[in-house]
């Protein structure tokens, strides 16, 4: 499983012209799914999300996470996080997640965010989607887990 992580101080996601998910404050994640993906790598993405300690304290510091300061998140999903360019000059997506296993994985790690007590809106698995965001930093940040 791979997330491209941006703190923001707004972002939403829009389909078809209409706005279908949208947050202030928290975090965007942009969300790949692979084919070996299972419960355990969903259990541990969310688990890093919502604990991941980069928003700043009294103090400026990154000492805070999306629990802390009561943000919310904005899941896109993106099969293209898996896109393999090493060869060629069109990318191979052969290690994403096919779509019914991916949709399936990505509503179940939406749940498990939350179940956390996080405010979750999403955009449209499979739909072509604008997504905008002000990246607060900025903050980027690339996570995979483990497996």
């Amino acid at each position: 499983m791979r997330v491209v992580l941006q703190r923001v101080s707004k972002a939403s996601v829009t389909v078809d012209g209409a706005v279908v998910g949208e947050i202030g404050a928290g975090l965007l994640l942009l969300v790949g799914i692979g084919q070996e993906d299972e419960e355990k790598d969903l259990a541990w993405m969310a688990d890093k999300v919502a604990g991941l300690r980069i928003f700043e304290d009294g103090d400026g510091k990154m000492n805070l996470s999306v629990e802390d300061v009561g943000g919310a998140v904005l899941s896109v999903s993106q099969f293209t996080l898996y896109g393999d360019c090493r060869k060629g000059r069109r990318p191979n997506f052969m290690a994403a997640a096919r779509p019914e296993q991916a949709s399936d994985l990505y509503d179940r790690f939406n749940a498990l965010l939350r179940a956390k007590g996080l405010t979750v809106a999403t955009g449209t698995f499979g739909a072509m989607m604008e997504v905008s965001l002000v990246n607060d930093g900025p903050v980027t940040l690339i996570l995979d887990s483990p497996a």
